[in-house]
């Protein structure tokens, strides 16, 4: 409370109210991402903390910079085991490698700068502080030095990766991180043009601008046995600023690897590595001259108008042909947007915000703190119904603080990734009382409803052509608009192309073949 208090002393800092702790540390992680400086939460507590856990989870994988600030009980109120009484620290761990307690007004100013300094090093830093350490007086602020330099890369690391590249046939580059923002992306394409390698982005980035005038990459498959066929001849791949690529779930009988035996996967980049002075150092250990790379860019492409009934196809090139310029996408479509990214890859320039951990519920918080750190720039968040419904609050804080988020709401009624993900682990499909968990049609979900009821204006269209009109009008007009879409469950069109037997038979297939498969679920 006197954190809170405090906010009409200190005008520099927004508040931001949120109806659930889930939502302000989703919106801190899409703040953290845009602005690439930190941004706090202010919990209430350990329960407070577990509430927002899993979208901290999102970030640390993001490597967000976030400020962690958890109330406590009074010191001297902790032993007595009060009902809001917990291990916040234990809590705290499973996300953030910094806690701390603030034992005394004395320290809070240098506990706070230290989070912060922490933090802006692309981690979720936690700052206990005890009631009785906020209502003393004696606190002074400190001083914030959170622009500390890069390291250089290891001379050795260099070399050993620079004659990896040299000894491979077929090496890519899988990139992610900070290299997904220019001019780092474009730098990076270039280096693996001039030495022959493929460029490949992770499966879920933090940040990737794209769009118009960008570099033609691949993105790497969410389904193993894609990205298996993907990167099937390549045998050698560097990891830039990424972590080595596995399979997000175990399958029965099945490897979770996703690289050939053959492939030597090395390690370029660290998190704490300068990204320009790197890649220039690598460029020159590998003496390239990339003053006459010209990597391929992907050239000014629109979808035509799309006419008809409303499909996960259609929706996806709705929104591609209306993308304004400069748009922040905030991606939690699950399977029905999976033709998305193809066909947005030569709209007008735009950030790429991904479901980095797999914890859904994020896409609405993440657009929150996207749309506060840039007012100026049009915010679309391409949202399941399932997990939109952990964190569906976050639109009485859009309508709140007048955010100017354009929602597309996919609705198909049900968990449509688990029903895929119910096939692919071997489980037993097609039984009542297993479908039924997967089932969200009984009662209906009118989202219309619930989002004109926490202050966001909905509509409902009933046609392609109407969608298009809707997304222009909410582009047009400030604030936040939801655009709920009734679309068929997707998981039949994917029956047809993506079933284990298919899939389980990709890796007997010669690679050419493999391959034509490949790009067909890809482009689904």
């Amino acid at each position: 409370m006197h954190f809170v208090a405090a906010l009409d002393r200190v005008p520099e800092m927004r508040a931001v109210l949120t109806l659930f702790e889930g939502v302000a540390t989703g919106a801190a992680d899409g703040y953290g991402r845009m602005a690439g400086k930190p941004a706090a939460t202010l919990l209430h507590l350990g329960p407070g903390l577990g509430n927002g856990l899993a979208n901290l989870h999102n970030a640390r994988k993001a490597r967000t910079p976030i400020v962690n600030i958890v109330g406590e009980h009074a010191t001297w109120h902790t032993a007595v085991d009060s009902p809001l009484q917990s291990d916040i620290r234990t809590v705290a761990a499973n996300v953030s490698p910094w806690t701390r307690t603030a034992s005394s007004p004395d320290t809070v100013g240098a506990d706070t700068a230290e989070a912060v300094i922490t933090a802006s090093q692309g981690q979720v830093a936690t700052l206990i502080l005890p009631a009785d350490v906020s209502w003393t007086s004696g606190a002074r602020p400190a001083d914030v030095d959170a622009d500390a330099e890069g390291r250089a890369v290891d001379a050795d690391r260099l070399q050993s990766v620079a004659q990896a590249i040299r000894n491979a046939k077929r090496p890519a580059f899988l990139v992610g991180g900070r290299i997904l923002r220019e001019p780092a992306l474009s730098t990076a394409a270039a280096i693996a043009a001039a030495a022959g390698a493929r460029v490949i982005v992770e499966t879920f980035p933090a940040r990737w601008q794209r769009g118009a005038g960008s570099p033609v990459v691949e993105r790497l498959a969410y389904l193993a046995e894609v990205a298996q066929v993907q990167l099937a001849d390549v045998d050698c791949l560097v990891l830039v600023d990424a972590a080595p690529p596995v399979s997000f779930f175990a399958y029965p009988g099945r490897s979770n690897a996703v690289t050939a035996d053959h492939c030597a996967v090395v390690d370029f980049l660290a998190p704490d590595h300068d990204i320009a002075d790197s890649l220039e150092a690598l460029t020159d250990a590998l003496d390239l001259d990339l003053e006459t790379v010209r990597p391929s860019l992907n050239q000014p492409t629109t979808p035509g108008r799309p006419i008809g009934r409303l499909t996960a196809k259609s929706v996806c090139q709705a929104i591609a042909h209306t993308l304004p310029e400069n748009a922040i996408v905030c991606d939690e479509a699950q399977t029905s947007g999976t033709s998305l990214p193809t066909l947005t890859a030569g709209a007008p320039p735009h950030d790429w915000l991904a479901l980095t951990g797999g914890a859904i519920g994020q896409g609405l918080p993440l657009a929150v703190g996207a749309a506060a750190a840039c007012p100026n720039r049009p915010v679309v968040a391409v949202q399941a119904d399932g997990s939109s419904m952990y964190t569906i609050q976050a639109l009485w804080s859009m309508a709140r603080e007048g955010l100017d988020v354009t929602i597309v709401l996919l609705n198909n009624r049900a968990y449509s990734i688990l029903n895929l993900e119910l096939g692919r682990v071997g489980a037993r499909r097609g039984g009542r009382r297993a479908r039924a968990q997967m089932d969200l049609s009984q009662p209906p979900i009118d989202f219309v409803s619930i989002a004109r009821g926490l202050g966001v204006p909905a509509v409902r269209p009933m046609s392609a052509a109407a969608l298009v009109d809707e997304l222009n009008r909410a582009f047009a007009e400030p604030g936040p608009h939801l655009i709920e879409v009734e679309i068929p469950e997707v998981l039949r069109g994917w029956q047809k192309q993506v079933t284990p037997h298919v899939l389980r038979g990709l890796e007997h297939l010669p690679l050419r073949a493999a391959r034509r498969i490949v790009r067909r679920l890809l482009d689904y």
